[in-house]
């Protein structure tokens, strides 16, 4: 278990045990019948320290109970109109499986525009995301493959981005602060496609200041990826923008099925679907109510709010193109990294 001893996770559990009512059920949420795989991240997220992970697991359940994150997959984001805009600017989806059964979830970042509705929604969606993963899909791997299944692999396509990222940031920085805090050690790998010049220089000054086993996680794949990622899928889970090489195109594929950020795609229509009868289960007669599902958005740490300063000083270098009308082809140039 690498840093994680069993003396520790025996430790922790001591601790945990105490808990009570109302943080005693949230964490049944949180650990869906997996305690000591859900100690253990917890543990590695907090390097192996007992009462760092035990004040980070009781912090994140209290933010649950504040927040009602236990009813969020009963909170559909509404009107349609509404909830379609969000799908089409935050791209995300699931295409598949690992062969060790991991969920592949894709992640178009470079096409994701978060124009289309206030942060809060966009948060709710991504902590719906979070909570569908753990309760549902997780689950459900775990039993199709008759092992605990509590982790994925993330496709990140960086198809189309732009020095606009730059006003994302914020966004950014607090959707994984969230997912720091409390949803860790949730991904196994994070692959990184479709990578142009203004992500390579982005990624050069950002990854000195991540933590060792974040920085592992990472990998950069040539192109989109599509014959380093079928070592570890079938093509079938591929995600679309994988599938051709040099497609450039991470919104579009040749249908909804196939287009695992569509709303046709088999994967959100199962979504909308549980949370719209979740809701129906809650509040059967009473009218769906309109407005986000606000929850108490955490502050940055300090690794958090250094990482967001640097490229927000990283991405106006390049936009000023240092006076002159080369700049940002050569700064993009020079920084380019090796992609291995």
């Amino acid at each position: 278990m690498g840093i994680v001893s069993q003396e520790a996770i025996n430790q922790f559990q001591a601790l945990i045990d105490r808990v009570e009512e109302p943080l005693k059920s949230t964490f049944q949420n949180v650990h869906q019948g997996y305690l000591t795989e859900t100690l253990v991240r917890f543990l590695k997220a907090r390097e192996g320290n007992v009462a760092k992970a035990h004040k980070m697991l009781v912090d994140c359940l209290n933010w649950r109970v504040q927040s009602e994150i236990d009813n969020i997959l009963a909170k559909p984001i509404v009107p349609a109109e509404l909830y379609r805009a969000v799908r089409n600017s935050q791209l995300i989806g699931v295409s598949g499986h690992s062969r060790e059964g991991l969920p592949i979830f894709a992640m178009g970042v470079g096409l994701s525009t978060f124009d289309k509705a206030s942060v809060h929604y966009y948060v709710q969606s991504h902590i719906q995301m979070n909570e569908y993963r753990d309760r549902v899909i997780l689950p459900a791997a775990s039993k199709k493959y008759g092992r605990p299944i509590t982790t994925c692999v993330k496709v990140l396509d960086m198809t189309g981005l732009k020095l606009s990222a730059l006003s994302q940031i914020k966004l950014f920085t607090i959707i994984s602060t969230i997912d720091d805090l409390n949803y860790p050690e949730k991904t196994n790998t994070y692959y990184i496609v479709n990578a142009p010049y203004i992500f390579s220089a982005c990624w050069k000054v950002v990854k000195p200041l991540l933590q060792e086993r974040t920085r592992k996680k990472v990998q950069v794949l040539p192109g989109s990826g599509r014959d380093e990622l079928l070592k570890i899928m079938d093509y079938a889970s591929l995600p679309h923008f994988c599938r051709k090489e040099g497609s450039g195109s991470s919104r579009h594929a040749e249908n909804g099925y196939e287009n695992c950020f569509s709303l046709d795609h088999p994967f959100h229509r199962q979504l909308y679907d549980y949370i719209k009868q979740q809701c129906l289960k809650r509040e059967p007669v009473q009218p769906i109510k309109q407005g986000s599902f606000h929850v108490n958005l955490p502050e940055p740490g300090a690794e958090g709010t250094e990482i967001a300063k640097t490229l927000e000083t990283e991405l106006q270098k390049f936009e000023n193109g240092n006076g002159n009308g080369n700049g940002m082809s050569d700064s993009l140039h020079r920084l380019r990294i090796d992609d291995k």
